[in-house]
Order: C-alpha cells, then sequence, then structure tokens
C-alpha cells in the first residue's frame, strides 16, 4: 500500500533518512519508534505530502484516504461534538444542507438531504461522534461545550476524536496517548484494533505499542529497518541482530589480526610480495566491518533520601478540593520551593479550610491515606475524577477542606507535574537552576550531577530555551533528585519522554528507598514500579485489589460503560449497553468450559510467544514470523472476549 523505494529526506543540511526500500502493506498496524530527532514526525510529513522527498520515491495511491492529528490548537466557538462530527466532511455537509434546507422551509432540499443523509450514513454521525468523545473521557455536559472553553490538553483530545472520526484508509497517530489517562488509553487501544484500515503510529509507550501493533519501523542512523510483530518483538530480534553483528565483528577483528600480522612480516619479502598484496587487499575490504556501536543508554539515579522516617504522612478522613483563595484546578501551583519539592509543613503554614457552601468545591470525601517508607502507589481512575487533587493536598498545594493532613517533621516531597516543567526559567541553563538551589556547591558537583542526567559537557550551560520538551521534562525532575526528597509525587512524569528516558526512569524509581505515589497513563512505568494500586473514582478513594491487567479487565467487563464519569473507557463505542441482569443461579458447566477456554487460548499464545522468540524464525526473511504474528494477534483478540465472557459469568453468578 505504501511503498519507500531508494527513498531519502532531509531536513535543513541534516540528513535524516536514506536508502529507505520497503512496503507497508494494507491492514498492518505498524509503530514507528526511535529516539527523538530521528525523523519520526518528517515521515508522516512525507506520506501526507507535505515535504518532499529528497531523494527516490514514497508511492501512496491516490485513493488512499489519510486522517491524522491536527497540530494546531483549535479556539473556535464551535460545539465540542460539531468540532468532532466535521471530522467526516461528508457528512458534515449533508446535516449543513439538511439545516438550510429547514431553516429556508424548501420541503424538495429537505428531501434531498435526507436522502444524501441515508446515503452516506449520517443518521448515527452524532451518536458516532458522541460516542469518540465520551470514550476520550468527556463527559456528556461537555458536548455542546464551545471548543475554546477547554483547555490544551483536551482541545489536543478534541484533535484525536476528529482524526478517528475522519473516514479513512490510513490512520496517522503520533504521540496520541500524552494528554490522556489510562482509562482512555485503554478505550483508544480496543478502537485501534477494531479499525480496518492501515496505521502509522509514533509513541513512546511501549505497553500501547505491545498492544496495538502488528509490526514495528525503527528509524536509527537515518536507515529505516522494519521488523514483524510488537515492539517487544522488535526489542528480541534487534537484540539477536546486534549479537550476532557483534559475533562477526570479533571473529573479523581475529582474521585482521592475523592478515596484518602476515603483511608486516613478508611484505620486505620478494617471494612473498603477492601474497602480502593479495592480503592488504582483504584487509581494505574489512575495514567496513565495524564493532556494534550500542545506543548510549541514559541511567539517572534519584539519590537516598537524607533522612527516612517510616510514617511519612497521612491524611485521615481528609474532604479534598478547591476552596476561593485556593490554586484553580486548571493552573495548579508551583511547589513551595519552586522546582516542586516541599520541606516542612510547619514551615509553611496553611489556612483553616473554608466551610462547605463558601466557595469550596469539594472533590473527594472521607479520605482515609498513608504513606510510609518503601510504599509503591499507583494511583488509578479517569481524568477528573481527582487524581490530580489527591496528589495536591497530600503535597499540601491544596488545604483538607475536612479531616486532617499530617506530617513527619523530615518529611520531605519531591513533586512534578505539568506545572513544573512550565515553571522552569526561560532564558537560564540547567546550571542556572541548580546553582539557584545550591548557590554554595561547587561548579564541578553540579556539573558531575548533571552528566549523570545526560546534560553533559557544554549542555550544562546552554539556555533551555532550545531544549526539547523530553530535555525540559528530564531537567525538571534532576532538580527534584537534587534536593533528595524521602517522598516522590509524580503526576504524568512520562509525557515528553522518549522509550530510553522512561525505562531509566522506571529503574531509577524501582531503587528509590522512599516512597512513591504515581499518577501514569503509561502501564509500562506503573507495572515496573507500582506495587499497590488506589482507585480515584466517585468521590471516593479506595483501595484497588488487583493489578494493571485485572483492572483493563474490570474497566472491560463494566457493562455498557456504567460509571461514565469515572470510567470514561467503557463507553458504547466498545461495548454495548447490557440490559440489567437477573440474579440467576450460574451454570457450571457453562462456567467451566469458559474457563478452559480461556486457559486454552493463554496456552496458544504462550506457545507462538516461544516461537516469535526463537531467532532461526527469521531466517527466511521474516515470512513465517508475519503468520504466526497475524496467528497471535487473531488469538489476542480471541482471548481478550472469552476474558470479557468468563467475567460477566463471574459478575453475574455475584449478582
Amino acid at each position: 500500500m505504501i511503498a519507500f523505494r531508494n527513498f531519502a529526506l532531509r531536513r535543513g543540511e541534516r540528513l535524516l533518512l536514506s536508502d529507505v526500500d520497503l512496503t507497508l502493506h494494507a491492514g498492518w498496524r505498524v509503530g514507528v519508534v526511535g529516539r527523538n530527532g530521528t525523523g519520526k514526525s518528517s515521515l508522516f510529513a512525507a506520506v501526507r505530502h507535505e515535504i518532499e522527498a529528497d531523494r527516490g520515491d514514497l508511492d501512496v495511491p491516490n485513493r488512499v484516504r489519510i486522517a491524522s492529528i491536527a497540530q494546531e490548537m483549535p479556539s473556535l466557538p464551535d460545539a465540542a461534538i460539531d468540532f468532532v462530527l466535521a471530522g467526516d466532511a461528508v457528512v458534515h455537509a449533508a446535516l449543513q444542507a439538511e439545516a438550510n434546507a429547514f431553516a429556508n422551509e424548501d420541503w424538495e432540499a429537505v428531501a434531498v438531504a435526507h436522502h444524501r443523509l441515508e446515503e452516506v450514513g449520517g443518521y448515527d454521525a452524532s451518536a458516532r461522534a458522541g460516542k469518540l468523545l465520551h470514550g476520550l473521557g468527556f463527559s456528556a455536559e461537555t458536548h455542546s461545550r464551545a471548543v475554546s472553553t477547554f483547555s490544551g490538553g483536551w482541545r489536543v483530545r478534541l484533535n484525536l476524536a476528529r482524526a478517528l472520526m475522519t473516514p479513512s484508509d490510513l490512520l496517522l497517530l503520533d504521540e496520541p496517548t500524552n494528554h490522556l489517562d489510562l482509562d482512555a488509553v485503554l478505550w483508544l487501544e480496543q478502537w485501534l484494533l477494531k479499525y480496518p484500515g492501515t496505521l502509522l503510529l509514533i509513541s513512546h509507550d511501549r505497553e500501547f505499542l505491545d498492544n496495538v501493533c502488528t509490526h514495528t519501523l525503527h528509524l536509527h542512523s537515518g536507515k529505516a529497518k522494519l521488523y514483524t510483530g510488537d515492539y517487544t518483538a522488535f526489542e528480541r530480534q534487534r537484540s539477536e541482530h546486534l549479537r550476532l553483528q557483534q559475533i562477526t565483528h570479533e571473529k573479523a577483528q581475529v582474521e585482521r589480526a592475523h592478515l596484518q600480522s602476515f603483511i608486516d612480516r613478508f611484505s620486505a619479502s620478494a617471494s612473498k610480495a603477492k601474497q602480502a598484496q593479495s592480503r592488504v587487499k582483504r584487509l581494505a575490504k574489512m575495514a567496513g566491518t565495524e564493532a556494534v556501536r550500542a545506543e548510549r543508554e541514559i541511567r539517572i539515579d534519584f539519590p537516598q533520601p537524607l533522612k527516612l522516617p517510616n510514617s511519612l504522612m497521612r491524611l485521615d478522613h481528609a474532604d479534598c478540593g478547591y476552596a476561593a483563595l485556593e490554586p484553580s484546578p486548571s493552573r495548579g501551583g508551583q511547589g513551595e520551593d519552586g522546582v516542586g519539592v516541599s520541606r516542612q509543613d510547619q514551615h509553611h503554614p496553611r489556612p483553616n479550610p473554608p466551610l462547605e457552601g463558601e466557595g469550596v468545591i469539594t472533590i473527594l470525601r472521607d479520605v482515609g491515606f498513608g504513606l510510609e517508607a518503601g510504599d509503591r502507589v499507583g494511583l488509578l481512575g479517569a481524568n477528573g475524577a481527582g487524581k490530580s487533587t489527591l496528589v495536591k493536598t497530600l503535597v499540601g498545594e491544596l488545604s483538607v477542606l475536612a479531616g486532617e493532613r499530617s506530617a513527619h517533621p523530615d518529611l520531605r516531597i519531591g513533586y512534578f507535574a505539568q506545572h513544573t516543567v512550565e515553571s522552569l526559567k526561560a532564558g537560564t541553563s540547567a546550571i542556572d537552576h541548580l546553582r539557584d538551589l545550591s548557590p554554595n556547591s561547587t561548579t564541578q558537583a553540579v556539573r558531575d550531577f548533571l552528566g549523570k542526567w545526560n546534560f553533559p559537557g557544554d549542555r550544562a550551560f546552554e539556555s533551555i530555551d532550545g531544549f526539547s520538551g523530553g530535555e525540559r521534562a528530564r531537567l525538571a525532575l534532576a532538580l527534584i533528585a537534587w534536593l533528595q526528597p524521602n517522598v516522590l509525587l509524580l503526576d504524568e512524569p512520562t509525557n515528553h519522554l522518549d522509550l530510553e528516558m522512561r525505562e531509566a526512569l522506571a529503574e531509577a524509581l524501582s531503587v528509590f528507598e522512599g516512597a512513591i505515589v504515581l499518577v501514569s497513563h503509561d502501564r509500562h512505568l506503573i507495572g515496573l514500579v507500582c506495587e499497590t494500586f488506589w482507585r480515584v473514582a466517585d468521590g471516593r478513594v479506595e483501595a484497588f485489589d488487583g493489578d494493571l491487567d485485572e483492572y483493563a479487565a474490570w474497566l472491560r467487563a463494566r457493562p455498557g460503560g456504567t460509571d461514565a464519569k469515572s470510567v470514561p473507557a467503557m463507553s458504547a463505542a466498545i461495548a454495548p449497553v447490557a440490559a440489567p441482569r437477573k440474579a440467576t443461579k450460574l451454570n457450571p458447566h457453562k462456567l467451566a468450559k469458559a474457563e478452559a477456554r480461556v486457559t486454552e487460548l493463554e496456552a496458544k499464545l504462550a506457545s507462538l510467544e516461544t516461537e516469535l522468540a526463537d531467532p532461526k524464525l527469521y531466517a527466511d526473511g521474516g515470512v513465517r514470523a508475519a503468520d504466526i504474528g497475524r496467528q497471535q494477534t487473531a488469538l489476542q483478540g480471541d482471548l481478550q472476549s472469552a476474558e470479557t465472557e468468563l467475567l460477566a459469568m463471574y459478575e453475574t453468578d455475584a449478582a
């Protein structure tokens, strides 16, 4: 469907890609991965015909309908649902024609418009747009709100919904999960698995890539290599390729040494001159055989806390929310040290909690939540349910409206949120930021520390104005680490981080001895870091007895997406509204059969994954691997259906 032939692409003077020869077939879901700056977004621009190849050809059939997420942030008076509906231009035009006909009382035109709407499937278009909005976390009462009234992150979601609404054969999604909560990410996964066209997806969320993609396109060092399978399969194949390349290099080095020894010994001998010259030519041919240059791994660390008391902080019977004088939910506030680090409460007295009704917005009620050294807590729940409100209350940025917040005198909080990155000072360098925190620290100590966070050499002295979003986020995390907190409260820390930095962050957090509370849509990070989970929904904060897979299954099993305010992931866009169940006794034979079906599918999937791990599988150019990949995708869908059916049985039995 999409063919690259000797394709090369530049941006300015820099060569991004060269000698790309590959074909992407219809129906593939391709994850496009690689370090920032390797040309992923530029490749998308070329596919959209926005930029031209510098050499070679990129063939995308003219009949192919392309949809992608708009980059501009709309600020329009249009209602949210109308903005999304306009993604289907044909339906939107038909609806507009109908509205105009009614306004003009032209009944003949009304009849024509009705016929056209039936032709283009316009009668259910508003329902489809509403389902997309609901799935991405927009409550029903917001569908009629003007686009201009939403914050930037929610406008990004509107752009995503509009792209999904657009009829397409090829869908280009560039970091679609960045402004989504976990519930919406899970919903989007299900939507994309049902998308019938070809998908090209740029993402730094490896779990998302694993669950959605059938192929992986890796951009590295100006080249593009296509792998069969999801991101984990790509890592496995690439690792094996690099291992074999290293073995080849080491063998070549031995031969090079042998040849060089022969040349050195006999180049002056007339009788051996011809043989020596032959070996010189062979040695020259081997000059291109290089060692594997492993990509430099970023390694970061959070220094151990200066003090680590066992019981760090608690909320007892706390009501959490906003008072008239508190920072608003949309803007947030800044940590008490300017970089998201909070020291002892007694140095920062808070006003008495306002009474209910005095401009108070209560988000969470009767919260009982405590942190001890070593706790690793993941917060689950939809955007707007109160996760950030809970974190800000734990920080002390928001006063408790009722109840009590208590903290150990040695409590030292490291707090990361979106506004932490935004609070970095324009026109200053990374080293300036650290000097502001510790004026008495030596320049060498500061430089050594920044080097560990991948700001080496002169990079530490460069203005942050030229930093990417990922570099700014990394600097914000480094400033938190510098002050050696004993509690880390991290609200979506990965939004601008690439895969390598996310891995480094997960590794650093996994050995941190203090307590961690984490809000993230990155399941790989949450799964590696968190040991317990709390669900925030319906104004409550309650322990969730299970892991992330069980949470995803629990969301899918909820009939028809009930509890829409807290669980937008289960909208009717992926699950029909279930009729009320009667409390009937479950047939044990049907239950046993359903359980056996799940076990059988899990075993088959495990067998396929074992096959995919075998390097010999790829010896034929990946033909057999591609077939197994297709089987794997089909089995994953079957397993999901079987699990949903089984969970529904359990729920029926419990009713």
